[in-house]
């Protein structure tokens, strides 16, 4: 277990070194060594200690919020039998003297505190805010721990802050610009739905998230939402949803124009809420509503939509 979280850390610092070697050539040879030779330039500043754990705070940018626990109690034990192998990145902290901000390894710094150890080795780097982010997001990139949504809110994070293009924080995270584009989409989500998917809801996926994003309207997309979580929709489902919600909007518009304006809000209402075509007539003393379905299977679930039957 150790083992392996010492080389997710090394490989990650890695990928971000061999990145930036190709964006501006800075770094000089001799990749591949390992955590010594994290920044591969000599004007930078490199130290190995211990420091107190006391004196060592949490990185600001860390974007993982929420750590396994079932795994943190994993790597508490492996350090309780064998000790801190790979020492913890920190750099200097910019406000308070004496103490350390982590750049990397921020679980292993919690490990040891349960694991009740006093002091923990370090490596002492000298780096800016926005390479410390680097390191922090593809540490844990690496290792698949991040959610989708702290993924997300780590790169509008370095666009935001650090004017990186989305080409710019693909390079430099290993991953295509049309997956950091997509990713980017999910800061326009509702604040419920991305704490969903900050706790990494099993009933709502990334792949549900970007599927209602195309509604574009706040208030239809909570209502999707509640409808994901009711029903427990798949991706598939939802997208055909939003699909036919897009086609019957369509096919109603010209209707919309000399309809009351009364009756075409409660027909939007219903068609949201069912997934079907809906039909309000009214004349001066009577009306009706024709709701649509394609088979069996589909007047079963409208029905109970209308029963509000789980």
């Amino acid at each position: 277990m150790q083992l392996n979280e010492d080389k997710f850390e090394t490989d990650s610092i890695e990928m971000i070194k061999q990145n930036d070697k190709k964006i501006d050539n800075r770094f000089k040879k001799g990749l591949g060594r390992g955590f010594s030779s994290l920044l591969g330039e000599p004007s930078k500043k490199v130290e190995k200690n211990k420091v107190l754990i006391k004196d060592i705070v949490r990185n600001k940018f860390q974007p993982r919020k929420a750590f396994n626990k079932e795994n943190l109690e994993e790597l508490t034990n492996s350090i309780k039998e064998q000790g801190i192998i790979q020492p913890i990145a920190v750099r200097p902290h910019k406000s308070e003297e004496g103490k350390y901000e982590i750049i990397a390894g921020e679980r292993r710094w919690l490990a040891a505190q349960n694991a009740g150890l006093h002091e923990v080795p370090v490596v002492i780097l000298d780096v800016d805010d926005s390479k410390s982010l680097e390191y922090a997001i593809v540490e844990n990139i690496q290792r698949q721990d991040l959610s989708s949504m702290e993924e997300a809110e780590g790169y509008a994070l370095l666009r935001g802050k650090y004017n990186l293009s989305e080409s710019q924080i693909a390079e430099r995270v290993g991953k295509n610009r049309s997956t950091i584009a997509n990713k980017l989409r999910l800061i326009k989500l509702p604040p419920d739905l991305k704490i969903a998917l900050r706790m990494k809801d099993p009933d709502f996926t990334e792949g549900h998230a970007r599927a209602i994003l195309s509604v574009r309207e706040s208030k239809k997309i909570k209502n999707l939402f509640r409808r994901i979580k009711r029903d427990k929709l798949s991706v598939r489902e939802i997208e055909k949803i939003v699909k036919n919600s897009r086609i019957l909007k369509k096919d109603q518009n010209y209707k919309k124009i000399s309809k009351n304006k009364y009756i075409s809000k409660y027909e939007d209402s219903l068609i949201e809420y069912l997934g079907t075509k809906i039909i309000i007539s009214k004349t001066k003393n009577k009306g009706s509503i024709n709701i649509h379905f394609t088979n069996n299977e589909d007047l079963e679930r409208v029905i109970k939509l209308i029963l509000n039957e789980d």
